[in-house]
């Protein structure tokens, strides 16, 4: 019989469905999935993660390699690079890092923010029960400028076309290419994928319309390495 694959622990942020909420642990997924190794998965929701390895750290991702802990999906895909060198590299070059760094620059300056304010309570909604109240606390305090997740969505259907634009430039590339990587993905395509599944395990309000270009790079990549990010729980991309 053929030998399982060696596994990693990863710590994996959860909703109440126990659908991956984290844009990073969706990345984390990926690039364990990269290198040819299972995921094995701890759910943990927000409330929960100061109580996991003694409570040396305040977010997720987090695996465990066999009794090495290795905290923050940037460090998680240099560890994993580093560690098993023989394997299909996360970054195949130091200017393939820095463009990566790049891209995740540009979604969390010009993507996440505006999608953030649309979703926020949807995530509250989906959250564990035991976690909502930290979650509205946390947000509005820290993000919301004070005000409330419901005063936040108010009228976000007027701005959701404004966030389809936004991805122009991703459309505008990914005509050019099958992957954000060239030929083959690479952890770009990775933080790039990560977005819209973290938009997949909350929203109420899909960000997508059905006919955009987007959805051929996205489907090819939510079944890569077996469909391992391709969870039923999460809900259509497409209005």
């Amino acid at each position: 019989m053929p030998t399982a694959p060696k596994s990693i622990l990863l710590y994996d942020l959860v909703l109440e469905n126990g659908c991956t909420i984290s844009p990073f642990v969706w990345r984390a997924k990926y690039a364990i999935a990269h290198k040819g190794f299972a995921v094995e998965s701890i759910p943990v929701g927000f409330t929960q993660i100061k109580s996991i390895l003694g409570g040396k750290y305040e977010r997720l991702p987090i695996i465990d390699d066999g009794g090495t802990i290795v905290p923050d999906s940037w460090a998680i895909a240099d560890y994993l690079d580093r560690t098993y060198p023989d394997r299909s590299p996360l970054f195949a070059t130091p200017a393939e890092r820095v463009a990566a760094r790049f891209f995740e620059g540009w979604l969390w300056r010009d993507i996440f923010p505006p999608m953030f304010r649309c979703y926020v309570l949807d995530n509250f909604n989906f959250a564990r029960p035991e976690d909502r109240a930290y979650l509205r606390e946390s947000r509005e305090r820290l993000f919301l400028g004070g005000r409330t997740m419901e005063e936040t969505v108010a009228g976000r259907e007027e701005r959701m076309p404004a966030i389809r634009e936004a991805f122009n430039p991703l459309r505008a590339v990914l005509a050019e290419t099958p992957w954000l990587g060239g030929a083959s993905p690479n952890y770009t395509d990775f933080c790039g994928l990560s977005a819209f599944l973290w938009a997949g395990s909350i929203n109420t309000l899909p960000p997508l319309l059905k006919d955009d270009p987007l959805f051929d790079w996205i489907n090819r990549g939510f079944d890569l390495y077996g469909g391992i990010c391709r969870d039923p729980r999460l809900r259509p991309l497409a209005a």
